[in-house]
């Protein structure tokens, strides 16, 4: 019998109000589960707008530990519906520390623990540094606590990185040797509406999700990548979201003016087939990728 999974996506827009916006995270959680969605992402950053384009110390009055409040709720959310849930929150880790954290509930509502974002960004209207500390490089013999990790969920294994982390293969290598089914990508990413040019609007997206498409196709994995939509000061946030397959196959798209719940089916089973198919992570030469640590080969 193959094994199939239902995952979730939650497309939305977000208000100045934390509750609002969080209440509508779980009423859209709740239509997922009722579509028959088993593993359910939220956006990065869902219960705010997107606080991250200004420097306001202000905003770190939205932090909140982790496990805390947000996880107990959605914990019970999950036992309830029997689903696992995939929530990006803004972590007060200590007074002056803060991450960008996706924390990972079980289908019985237990926390399975959180991943912080690796790579953090610093653009225009995207000022994470001022805000986030990357996560924890992994330290021998405690890869299921920090940096890159997966999650076995009831459902499946699964990975989670988060939005900056999208274009790195490095980070969605690692994560698929570590045995993840499929890659979750939280994301809040979109056009800045100062930019005129429709090419560079259209060769952005079509950027961000090529560079996703790959990551599935070298690791044989599943990808589902999960946006905000909407305008927050100057950014259009695109939606966009999708869902691919082990070849880079959408088999999903969701439009990028429209807030969208859409449940997918993958079939785990034929993670084998795609694999021994194009045999990538066979034929990897470990032995020679030694360069790779480097910041950059100039000797």
């Amino acid at each position: 019998m193959n094994k199939k999974v239902n995952i979730g996506i939650v497309q939305m827009s977000c208000s100045a109000d934390i509750d609002a916006n969080f209440n509508k995270a779980v009423e859209k959680i709740r239509e997922a589960a009722a579509q028959g969605a088993q593993v359910i992402c939220l956006q990065e950053l869902f219960k705010s707008l997107y606080f991250c384009d200004v420097e306001d110390h202000s905003n770190f009055n939205l932090a909140e530990p982790i496990p805390g409040p947000s996880t107990e709720v959605l914990g019970e959310l999950a036992k309830e519906l029997h689903v696992v849930i995939i929530a990006s929150l803004f972590e007060k880790r200590a007074q002056g520390l803060y991450h960008n954290t996706t924390a990972v509930l079980d289908a019985d509502g237990t926390y399975l623990g959180k991943y912080r974002k690796m790579h953090i960004p610093d653009d225009p209207g995207y000022y994470e540094k001022f805000y986030f500390t990357p996560g924890d490089a992994p330290l021998p013999g405690e890869t299921d606590k920090t940096g890159y990790r997966i999650f076995e969920t009831k459902f499946a294994k699964i990975g989670v990185l988060i939005c900056w982390d999208q274009w790195y293969p490095e980070a969605a290598r690692i994560t698929s040797l570590m045995g993840a089914d499929i890659l979750f990508y939280p994301t809040a990413i979109g056009w800045d509406t100062n930019e005129k040019d429709p090419v560079i609007n259209e060769e952005q997206y079509g950027a961000w999700q090529t560079i996703q498409r790959g990551h599935a196709v070298a690791n044989g994995i599943y990808v589902v990548s999960v946006n905000r939509v909407g305008r927050e000061a100057d950014q259009q946030f695109w939606g966009g979201s999708f869902i691919a397959n082990p070849q880079g196959r959408l088999l999903y798209l969701a439009p990028h003016d429209k807030e969208v719940i859409h449940t997918e089916t993958l079939d785990l089973d034929k993670l084998d087939q795609y694999r021994t198919t194009w045999p990538f992570l066979r034929d990897r030469r470990v032995d020679s990728y030694q360069p790779i640590l480097k910041r950059f080969i100039d000797q």
